[in-house]
């Protein structure tokens, strides 16, 4: 069997290496007759534009070569950590993202990866379909609890924007690996219709019947959250160790939501933990990246430490893990980066997020060009003298811009179009959309905007603004480190500085604990866990950072 592949994939080289050749045997039969009409006046001319088109025939993705893009065999299983077992034609993302992505990614450890198996194995035992999952559903809708259920389940729900979406599955999926429960995400939203299946032979998505009809209204009001059930003492934690049938409710819906109260957030405390793990159902809200708040609880910190013993890296591999565009998607992504992007040697991602009814921000304008300037990231521009002539052999960058807006996209398109770089190189810059508003549970819209933070995701460089979930998802797929333009106390100046480089690719829990009920006053989370650090656009917030930071 081995042989048979390996002879299939030496059948494809050979044919690529061919096609190439004939292209390039074409092209120079083509451009040195040309060369000899023209004249030689500018004897090292040609062969300049021929050594550069050459190239630029050559120079494909992720600095790549034409031919070297498709028959290198790159990391598709991005170093153990995606599952080989999925049929190619379901999800085209799954094996092809490696290829247009040119940092590799920081790599999953040994024990990440056969954890994520096992939970694989957890969630074809368990998941819906299995007569276990019928089992609980039945104790469920009866209402009654189990001392020691075989399986375990927590029901993400999916609300808000769709970088909130991503973020909240991402938490409830760590927390599901962490406690051995299935995850099971709320189909609505788009969440059944933007991304393929992330674990084998099963499905992630609640399917129909479930019998909390009215979960998706869990607020922070419904009496049988966990923060009102110990509010009103209708649990408690003092004997979780040996805890009867008789005092475990059902369900328990936990509610982590950017308003969640004081009792709610004793989710994050280790008491806690070990009354939570006797409930067989958890229904999750939450429109936060709660994932650093998981690292305070001491009874996680081992298993954490293992899993990721670079903690900056949590995102980065849940979210590679889990989230693959559909094919659809995929295609927006692909014909959008090979048509604009790809060509560039170096890309440049901006994204931009206009508060509530910000109106077109000359501000915020110079606060973007100010930004990119200052940190090299893109040319300053000569707005006298002589243009620079560009070289055939030019450095090319590629701007891409995400914003419901297209007015910043348009105002700087328009200043690299009528002046010339000081550096002399060339930028072009690209906007795939502007929808001016948000249209929450707009397929059209979630779908555009998932292709935009996978483009983003894919660039060399990335700029984002303060407190955007959809900046925090893009960065943490890429692995990029990104330069957070910092919002101004008022909408009539610039900051100084603009922006600033974060301190990891980690998104940032905006909407961290702080007061220990159990001790009755406020704690600063930063001095429990070394690498649980205050983010740099949302001071009030924490996020992870590496072990040295």
């Amino acid at each position: 069997m081995a042989a048979k592949k390996m002879k299939k994939q030496a059948d494809v080289d050979r044919r690529w290496s061919w096609m190439v050749s004939a292209v390039l045997a074409a092209f120079l039969m083509t451009v040195a007759p040309l060369a000899v009409v023209l004249g030689w006046r500018n004897v090292g001319a040609p062969a300049v534009w021929i050594d550069t088109a050459v190239a630029g025939l050559r120079q494909g993705s992720n600095g790549l070569s034409f031919l070297d893009r498709r028959t290198t065999r790159y990391d598709r299983l991005l170093g153990g950590l995606l599952n080989d077992g999925f049929d190619f034609e379901s999800c085209h993302s799954r094996y092809q993202s490696a290829m247009y992505r040119r940092n590799a990614g920081r790599r999953p450890s040994s024990y990440l990866i056969s954890k994520l198996r096992r939970h694989e194995a957890l969630q074809r035992r368990c998941g819906p379909g299995t007569a276990v999952y019928s089992n609980a559903l039945e104790q469920l809708k009866f209402g009654k609890s189990v001392a020691l259920p075989e399986c375990r389940y927590i029901v993400s729900i999916s609300y808000r924007g769709l970088g909130n979406r991503i973020l909240a599955a991402a938490s409830a999926f760590l927390y599901a690996v962490l406690t051995d429960r299935v995850l099971l995400i709320d189909p609505s939203n788009e969440m059944g219709q933007l991304f393929c299946e992330p674990f084998p032979n099963t499905t992630w998505l609640l399917p129909p019947g479930f019998p909390l009809t009215d979960y998706t209204n869990f607020s922070i009001d419904t009496a049988e959250s966990y923060g009102n059930m110990l509010k009103n003492k209708v649990i408690g934690t003092t004997a979780a160790a040996d805890v009867s049938p008789a005092q475990v409710p059902a369900f328990a819906y936990v509610h982590l939501d950017h308003d969640a109260s004081i009792h709610d957030k004793c989710f994050y405390w280790d008491e806690d933990q070990g009354l939570l793990r006797h409930i067989q159902w958890l229904v999750m809200r939450t429109d936060q990246y709660i994932v650093p708040g998981l690292f305070l609880a001491h009874a996680f910190q081992e298993e954490l430490d293992l899993l990721f013993p670079e903690p900056d890296t949590v995102f980065h591999h849940l979210g590679r893990y889990l989230f693959h565009p559909n094919n659809h998607v995929w295609g927006l992504v692909t014909r959008y980066y090979d048509a604009y992007l790809a060509a560039a040697q170096h890309r440049v991602g901006i994204q931009v997020r206009v508060f509530g009814a910000q109106p077109n921000s000359p501000e915020l304008l110079e606060q973007i060009t100010t930004c990119t300037q200052k940190e090299k990231l893109l040319p300053e521009v000569l707005t006298s003298g002589e243009p620079i002539l560009s070289a055939p052999s030019v450095k090319t960058k590629a701007l891409l811009v995400t914003s419901l807006k297209s007015w910043y996209y348009e105002n700087i398109k328009s200043m690299y179009w009528e002046h010339a770089t000081a550096t002399g190189e060339a930028v072009s810059v690209h906007q795939p959309s502007h929808e001016e508003f948000q249209r929450f549970g707009a397929k059209s819209h979630d779908t555009k905007a998932w292709a935009e933070i996978y483009l983003l995701s894919l660039t060399d460089a990335l700029v984002t603004t303060a407190w955007s979930t959809f900046g925090y998802v893009a960065q943490g797929l890429g692995g990029l480190r990104p330069w957070v333009m910092y919002k101004p106390a008022n909408d009539t100046q610039v900051p100084d500085p603009p922006c600033g480089r974060d301190v990891s690719m980690e998104p940032c829990f905006l909407k961290a604990p702080g007061y220990d009920s159990r001790l009755n006053r406020w704690v600063d989370i930063t001095k429990i866990v070394p690498h649980v650090q205050r983010c740099g656009d949302a001071g009030w917030g924490v996020k992870l950072v590496g072990r040295n930071e």
